[in-house]
């Protein structure tokens, strides 16, 4: 099988390259109305020209995955601000669209925590959809739509998991349909296990986003070698490779908390376990270092017998 790597957002070995350059709503307050425009275009512009950069080094160094910052534009979503943010850089996004085409990248975007259904207030709903139509609006302003999908959690269980699923299927009616198709789900590291999230997963044919790290932290009942094949059998209705994500903890203490690097030994059992089902899928590496942790990762696992480098980002094992 054939293993991709990727990693989110920031290419650290990059000089100043953060593509999650921020304006404070605090300080966009303080402007005048010239000033305001003014310094959206800057932040907006200064943040598509570091993820070109990122993206000719992930080109470099045949890196196929990456997730974009979700920070691209400040202010997106914010109603007192809600600008148009794609007419004024269509040509920024239109480079950035082709890059990841013509070179075959998979990108991804990850909203923050806050992006959820299972909520009993409206106006959180309301803003999940706001969040998402806007994370859309990006891949949309690319052309990237196919194959480029938004990941988000389930969502909190308010003290009872049973209602608040109940919640997340009537508030995921009001997400349109065609945000949806874009959507996974990932499995939590405290509330909804990985065979929790699946059913929510198999229920409404979304696929999973498995989190080997928030699975060892949130154990269910079921044994992973019964929930893997499954988690992958989400993916076959999109036609896309599965996606899995992988980090390593900081410490037994710090168990829940991503380390600089990811640990081979820590995720060698989930690649021994993947392997028996013969299953090509990408890796996402969630840790402090970033590019520089996947880049180890890669080069320790293909330290292993039985694993072949075989690009500057892709295992055959």
């Amino acid at each position: 099988m054939n293993v991709r790597f990727g990693y989110v957002s920031h290419a650290l070995s990059l000089w100043d390259c953060s593509p999650a350059k921020t304006l404070t709503f605090a300080r966009w307050s303080k402007l005048s109305k010239e000033e305001r425009i003014e310094k959206l275009y800057e932040v907006t512009q200064q943040n598509l020209y570091h993820t070109k950069r990122a993206l000719h080094y992930n080109i470099a160094h045949e890196i196929m995955l990456y997730r974009l910052s979700s920070s691209l534009v400040p202010l997106a979503t914010h109603p007192e601000v809600a600008w148009d943010f794609v007419t004024p850089f269509q040509q920024e996004w239109k480079e950035l669209g082709h890059l990841v085409k013509s070179h075959h990248l998979r990108i991804s975007f990850h909203p923050n925590q806050f992006t959820l259904f299972t909520s009993d207030k409206p106006q959180i709903t309301d803003n999940a959809v706001l969040d998402m139509n806007y994370h859309y609006q990006m891949l949309e302003a690319m052309d990237v739509v196919d194959g480029s999908l938004i990941n988000i959690h389930v969502g909190g269980a308010y003290g009872d998991k049973v209602k608040a699923l109940e919640r997340f299927q009537q508030n995921l009616k009001k997400l349109p349909m065609h945000i949806k198709k874009q959507m996974t789900l990932e499995n939590d590291d405290k509330t909804y296990t990985t065979e929790e999230t699946l059913e929510v997963c198999e229920k409404e044919q979304i696929p999973l986003v498995f989190d080997f790290h928030h699975h060892q932290a949130n154990l269910g009942t079921q044994p992973l070698e019964d929930l893997l094949p499954r988690i992958f059998e989400t993916w076959k209705h999109v036609n896309i490779r599965p996606k899995v994500h992988i980090s390593s903890p900081k410490s037994e203490k710090a168990f829940r908390s991503h380390a600089d690097y990811v640990s081979s030994e820590f995720v060698k059992p989930f690649f021994q376990l993947a392997k028996e089902l013969n299953q090509n899928f990408d890796v996402m590496i969630e840790a402090k270092l970033k590019d520089q942790a996947l880049l180890k990762l890669v080069e320790d696992l293909s330290k292993i017998r039985g694993v072949k480098r075989i690009g500057g980002a892709t295992l055959k094992i």
